[in-house]
């Protein structure tokens, strides 16, 4: 495919520049996991009321109805600029679009585009991680509501959220595959409690939820009841991607970040820049250019209907390599400042590198995707 831009696309990416450009220097995101979080949907704000949040989504719902690739090259100088994605839950909306009804569509999309609902995926359990299919959170009808109780961890922002995409058994009679549904579930519900824990990043991003006897109104159920497999397949799908996420934008603004301090320390002798660290460095600018090059042409296939839920598989597997070595290579280009406290991103990057392997489905997982089910390899 031809990776330039069309005038339509140029002029479009001009006109965000010019829109970024009036909003630097953008000041470096707070410390403080709450303060993090209130900068971001700050500025989540400020990008739907310009124009760019969910650009590929229809304009009744909140968007303006371009075609996917213009979703890339949002991230792409989003992420040149030194500025975050902002959210990572499009995928979420991504689901709502597909399966919801127009009332759950014109009720959730604008709010979450807007920043001024959260959401969270209340999918795996202790004992149903990979093996989702194994969960056990049950979600009885009693009259017109779901009445609820289980456990979900590993709960992304939690604590956060306003909304969860819940998955739980609805079908006590269907085997696994078909027993399953989504809800929408408000995280204020009585019933529900939410205890978020500090991992090794010192971040209190993940959180388990409880659910005690939560009532779920039907009106608030996702798709038909028994579709939740179907469903849930396809928000991985679209967890997996990383321009469903924004994960574009945060690795090109690392390796901005990474590329501008490993100049500025050589300069001042204070970084050792040796031939194998610059090839490093030079490893990881072209696995970014690579990645975005690949999400692009996804996009493209999207936008053609010719994208299948399988190929997302690779560009899981090819987002995971590049943001581990770029963290690696950052921790070895700026030597013991992140370990002491200089900078704190960088160290933080690092650890959370380590999730990229399992969170979405593990690296044997896609493996196993690829090889079956787009190569049609033997098991």
């Amino acid at each position: 495919m031809d990776f330039s831009d069309t005038p339509e696309e140029a002029a479009f990416r001009a006109e965000l520049r010019q829109w970024i450009a009036d909003r630097q220097p953008f000041a470096a995101l707070p410390d403080g996991d709450d303060e993090r979080m209130a900068r971001l949907t700050e500025f989540q704000r400020a990008m739907y009321d310009g124009g760019w949040a969910a650009v590929s989504f229809p304009e009744e719902y909140g968007g303006r109805g371009l075609g996917p690739v213009y979703e890339a090259i949002v991230l792409d100088e989003l992420g040149s600029a030194g500025l975050p994605s902002a959210w990572h839950y499009g995928y979420i909306a991504r689901v709502i679009l597909l399966y919801g009804t127009e009332e759950q569509r014109h009720r959730f999309l604008t709010p979450a585009f807007r920043g001024d609902e959260r959401w969270c995926q209340g999918f795996s359990e202790p004992d149903a991680g990979s093996d989702l299919a194994s969960l056990t959170t049950r979600a009885e009808l009693v009259g017109d509501d779901y009445v609820v109780n289980g456990q979900k961890v590993w709960t992304s922002e939690a604590h956060w959220a306003d909304w969860c995409l819940l998955l739980a058994r609805s079908e006590a009679d269907a085997p696994n595959h078909q027993a399953m549904s989504c809800f929408l579930v408000p995280m204020t519900t009585p019933g529900l409690t939410v205890r978020p824990f500090r991992q090794m990043t010192g971040s209190l991003e993940f959180a388990e939820v409880f659910f005690d006897d939560v009532h779920i109104p039907t009106a608030n159920r996702v798709g038909a009841a028994g579709d939740g497999w179907r469903i849930a397949m396809s928000t991985v799908s679209f967890e997996r991607g990383p321009a469903d996420v924004g994960f574009l934008a945060d690795l090109r603004r690392s390796l901005q970040s990474l590329t501008t301090a490993a100049a500025d320390g050589a300069a001042r002798g204070a970084i050792r820049t040796d031939g194998d660290l610059r090839a490093r460095l030079a490893r990881s600018t072209v696995d970014v250019e690579v990645l975005r090059a690949h999400i692009l042409r996804t996009l493209s296939r999207r936008a053609k209907g010719q994208g299948s839920e399988v190929e997302v598989s690779v560009d899981k597997l090819l987002m995971v390599r590049t943001e581990q070595a770029l963290a690696h290579t950052a921790m070895d280009v700026l030597g013991a400042g992140p370990l002491v406290g200089d900078r704190p991103d960088e160290l933080h990057q690092y650890l959370w590198s380590r999730a990229a392997s399992v969170y979405g489905g593990s690296q044997e997982i896609q493996r196993t995707i690829v090889a079956t089910r787009l190569l049609g390899l033997p098991r």
